[in-house]
């Protein structure tokens, strides 16, 4: 047989053969088993994946629940803040109203014990003018000399001066 070129055909279908075991081994040897290898790692991280996005939903949720939670502790807070000024408030007009009611008391015992100091000023002054009035009679009778009336004036006068240089 005459081959142009030197082409054996037989040659060629045999490389072809050789080549498609070849590529067919690979394949099997080494092909599947990385492509299998890839598609389980992709899985992993896939599978990492949904798992961290179901967590960050969950922290999600938490958060928005703890948030208002907080909210609710923040106006439970003011609230009781709230009550607790009004119930200061309450005290301190207690403690006012009860401080008003003890000035008041204090103030009407002042003035009872100011009424009484005047009352016996008084008596006081009352007792030492009539002593005084009784002495300067007695004195004026003793002396009868002269005018009993003139006599008293003078006399008034006199210890009226020594009261006043004192």
């Amino acid at each position: 047989m005459n081959i142009p070129l030197n082409i054996d055909w037989r040659q060629i279908l045999l490389h072809l053969f050789n080549f498609v075991i070849l590529a067919g081994g690979l394949y099997i040897l080494l092909y599947r088993p990385i492509k299998n290898f890839m598609k389980q790692r992709e899985d992993y991280y896939q599978g990492l994946h949904q798992d961290a996005e179901q967590v960050q939903e969950q922290a999600r949720q938490l958060k928005e629940e703890y948030q208002t939670q907080l909210s609710q502790v923040d106006s439970a807070i003011e609230q009781k803040k709230a009550a607790a000024e009004q119930e200061l408030d309450q005290l301190r007009e207690q403690e006012l109203a009860e401080a008003r009611k003890q000035a008041d008391a204090i103030l009407v015992k002042a003035h009872e014990n100011a009424e009484r100091e005047h009352r016996e000023m008084l008596s006081k002054a009352t007792r030492e003018l009539t002593e005084l009035a009784v002495t300067a009679a007695e004195k004026i009778v003793l002396d009868a000399k002269g005018d009993p009336y003139e006599q008293f004036l003078n006399l008034a006068e006199k210890e009226g001066k020594h009261e006043q240089s004192e």
